[in-house]
């Protein structure tokens, strides 16, 4: 009698290689998706004997899937121009954290910033990396959730370099002076203005004073001195005196409670050339500039190629806020996909290596843009189409097979 076993096991996996390639045609517009292919393995064999030649003469007991690989290659990348968007181009996953702490991995870079100033996935997850501390990121240590929120806040930094660009009139009367204001920062990112008095005391010589308002000080009167000296030009209005910058500017006491400004006035560029003239021309000041800023509010991030996201705050820093880690596998067709576009780790995977991206074997990112789907549509109609035939010709068999089984049977009732 047929062993009707064979023919429906073939039966049972060309439908089971068709629900993979229907899985695939349906997740053709799924971020990150992977494309599947089922693989065919035969059964087990009956041994019926051995020919004169001493071969053993073997009957098959028909087919199943043996595997379903993932095909891990790059989908294109499409722009999107949606600043928390991130593709990977290269090996890595992203890896992302669900409600229970257990971590994921996902290819699908389609991210959102969440009420409380997260960077999550399309389902909620946090997506995690390496928080910065005053702009600063520290890889070693361990991955946490990103937060880039609009409220995000840049810490002030106090004024510790000042410089302008002046020029004082050679041709001013002794007594003749010359103010301009110059804008500092203290360690509360409170502003306060300097105000540079430069007076004529003799040929191609000046002083300078420069005070501060008293309120600033919590006084009253005038205004309070931080500094004070003596400035000396050569015959072609150089400054030669004092030679180099003036250091050790203490702004102290300050009403506001921020701490002691140290602050140095460069008097020369980095080029070694002074920035104080004196030529016959009105005094005058071209430019200020100065290191100190306010805190600020982050109003833009962009993520790099090393998935450091560099967030612009609204006091003119850019600062890192924080960077992207991604996770490599010994073997990525060893990973078990668990829905949502994610992945866990097995015990054929290997458990995931996880670092920056760019290094050990990772990926890079770019962002704005994601990952499409890598399923070729004109590669899985094919597959289709002979796996369609497949399974009609089987299904053929079993009409052969239940043809003869009914023949058999009616030969016995003769």
């Amino acid at each position: 009698m047929p062993l009707f076993s064979i023919p429906l096991s073939g039966l049972t996996a060309s439908g089971n290689a068709l629900n993979v390639i229907s899985n695939n045609l349906a997740n053709l517009n799924t971020v990150g998706y992977k494309d599947q292919q089922a693989n065919f393995q035969d059964l087990f064999y009956q041994t019926l004997g051995t020919t004169g030649a001493g071969n053993p003469i073997q009957m098959g007991a028909g087919t199943e899937i043996g595997s379903v690989s993932a095909n891990f290659n790059n989908g294109n990348l499409e722009t999107t121009g949606v600043p928390s968007d991130v593709a990977i181009t290269g090996g890595g996953f992203f890896v992302t954290q669900d409600g229970s702490g257990a971590l994921r991995f996902t290819r699908a870079g389609n991210f959102s910033v969440n009420a409380q100033g997260q960077l999550v996935t399309s389902d909620g997850q946090n997506v995690m990396g390496y928080p910065a501390t005053a702009g600063v990121v520290n890889p070693g240590q361990g991955i946490a959730p990103l937060v880039l929120g609009q409220g995000q806040i840049s810490a002030p930094s106090a004024t510790t370099t000042m410089q302008q660009e002046t020029n004082l009139d050679a041709g001013a009367a002794v007594g003749d002076s010359y103010s301009t204001p110059l804008t500092v920062y203290d360690s509360l990112g409170n502003s306060h203005v300097l105000t540079f008095q430069y007076t004529k005391t003799g040929t191609n010589a000046w002083g300078y004073q420069i005070t501060l308002p008293a309120a600033d000080t919590g006084g009253a009167g005038g205004p309070t001195v931080v500094a004070s000296g003596n400035l000396t030009f050569d015959s072609s209005g150089n400054l030669t005196a004092p030679a180099g910058n003036i250091t050790g500017i203490n702004v102290a006491g300050l009403a506001d409670g921020a701490g002691a400004m140290n602050i140095t006035w460069n008097l020369y560029d980095s080029s070694g050339a002074p920035t104080l003239t004196q030529v016959a021309s009105k005094s005058t000041t071209a430019s200020t500039s100065q290191n100190g800023y306010a805190s600020g509010t982050l109003q833009s991030y962009i993520i790099s190629a090393d998935g450091t996201i560099q967030g612009s705050f609204s006091n003119g820093q850019v600062q890192a806020i924080g960077q992207i880690a991604l996770a490599s596998f010994a073997n990525n067709s060893g990973l078990q996909a668990i829905g949502g576009n994610s992945y866990q780790p097995t015990l054929a995977s290997g458990q995931p290596v996880i670092g920056t991206p760019g290094a050990g074997g990772r990926g890079t990112l770019t962002g704005g843009a994601l990952e499409l789907s890598n399923v070729d549509i004109s590669t899985e109609f094919t597959q289709l189409i002979v796996t369609q035939r497949g399974f009609e010709a089987n299904a053929r068999v079993v009409t052969t097979f239940d043809s003869i089984s009914s023949e058999t049977i009616n030969l016995q009732s003769r």
